[in-house]
């Protein structure tokens, strides 16, 4: 059996970044940048307020004082009509154009009106070109503000509307179907009857998809039943990426990677040494356009299913959408409790991880009471995966051990 990172070196090797294409601001929010970007414009266009105030020629202000007779009042907009001279001021609001001749702004709470056209300033610490934001301080018209493979954020987004970007080059979101397979599972509005049990890897992995930033589709359950694979599978080859959840091990009824192959669906591997997730299934679709998707056959108990999926699936989704397919982030910690590992292939048994309690000395994590691969419920208290090797071994208080977060 392949080892996590050697399967996950083959997952790096069969999936590619998606073709990028320009779209809407509104829509590019966690994609990433496939080009650079240019401002078209100066930031600020013009030289600005940065205050509500009163723009002055600071000679004016003799000793932080002055009787400044009022010109216009410019809001943000508008533009000045006269030019501000020796014993003049015109009022003006936060972000409109400078008049011409002021080379420093008051603020207004600096200021009285003693007459209708009077305006009288105390400003015993004003500075020359103080409150004054200049013409293209931002950026200038021709700057490469935004580099390729940028994370679009909310921030990303403001600067490219405001550099006249509004229609970037982004790699766009995968888009990726989920299928359940069994003949066992309801849907969970149902109440099982004997013998059935309620699909929880369907919602568990369109959750887990649109918290990675993918676009989801659950396709629902498919039954065990060749043709009814065939026909789901076929709709689910449509998206950029499908993901099966059971099927994938050894009985009677996982047929799953069998109909994937008279689908045209190559196999890369079957099985990893991990616990859980033994049984899972990777391999690529080629459309007839040319396109290789994948395709992943996840195991049907459902703490398998989001161990896999941490592991293996959003690495995929991160090449996919332009990042770097790295191995999962891995941290050390000291066991806060004695654990005994057994079995021979290494194990991701679910724990809580304290920095505050390690304290200095960094940080400490708990082993939850996890009865397996079915037990979600113990899966939700978890914050991490501690990562034993494969054999068995007694672990003390205090140890070290490697952990990897949970998203």
């Amino acid at each position: 059996m392949l080892s996590v990172a050697e399967a996950l070196e083959l997952i790096r090797a069969n999936v590619s970044q998606l073709p990028p294409r320009r779209m809407a601001l509104a829509e590019v929010g966690g994609c990433r940048l496939a080009e650079a970007v240019v401002s078209d414009v100066d930031s600020p266009p013009h030289d600005k307020t940065a205050v509500d105030g009163y723009a002055i020629q600071f000679a004016d202000l003799r000793n932080g004082c002055a009787d400044l007779r009022l010109l216009e009042e410019v809001t943000a907009g508008a533009l000045p009509t006269y030019d501000v001279g020796p014993g003049t001021t015109t009022r003006i609001m936060t972000g409109a154009p400078l008049p011409m001749g002021a080379d420093a702004v008051v603020m207004v709470e600096r200021s009285s009106q003693p007459g209708p056209d009077v305006v009288r300033l105390e400003e015993p610490r004003a500075k020359l070109g103080q409150n004054i934001v200049r013409r293209g301080t931002v950026m200038r018209k021709g700057d490469v503000v935004l580099k390729a493979e940028h994370l679009i954020t909310p921030a990303v987004v403001g600067l490219l509307a405001e550099a006249g970007c509004a229609s970037p080059l982004v790699v766009p979101r995968p888009r990726a179907t989920v299928l359940a397979t069994g003949n066992e599972l309801v849907p969970c509005r149902e109440v099982p009857r004997p013998g059935q049990i309620r699909n929880s890897n369907g919602p568990l992995l369109v959750a887990s998809l649109r918290q990675a930033g993918a676009e989801e589709l659950d396709l629902g359950i498919a039954r065990d039943d060749r043709v009814a694979l065939r026909d789901k599978i076929g709709q689910g080859l449509d998206a950029d990426l499908l993901i099966l959840s059971g099927g994938v091990s050894a009985g009677v009824l996982d047929l799953v990677p069998g109909v994937l192959a008279e689908l045209g669906v190559r196999e890369v591997f079957h099985k990893v040494s991990l616990k859980p997730g033994k049984p899972l299934w990777f391999g690529v679709w080629t459309s007839p356009a040319g396109i290789v998707k994948p395709v992943f056959g996840l195991p049907g108990n459902p703490v398998s299913t989001l161990v896999c999926f941490e592991l293996f699936v959003r690495p995929a989704l991160v090449r996919m959408a332009g990042g770097v397919a790295t191995s999962p982030p891995t941290f050390a910690a000291r066991l806060s409790e004695p654990f005994m590992q057994r079995g021979d292939r290494p194990t991701y048994w679910p724990g809580r991880c304290d920095v505050a309690e390690a304290g200095a000395t960094g940080r400490e994590v708990t082993p939850l009471r996890w009865q397996g691969s079915g037990d979600l419920r113990t899966l939700v208290d978890a914050d991490c995966l501690i990562c034993f090797p494969s054999g068995n071994c007694q672990y003390a208080a205090g140890d070290d051990v490697t952990v990897r977060r949970l998203h």
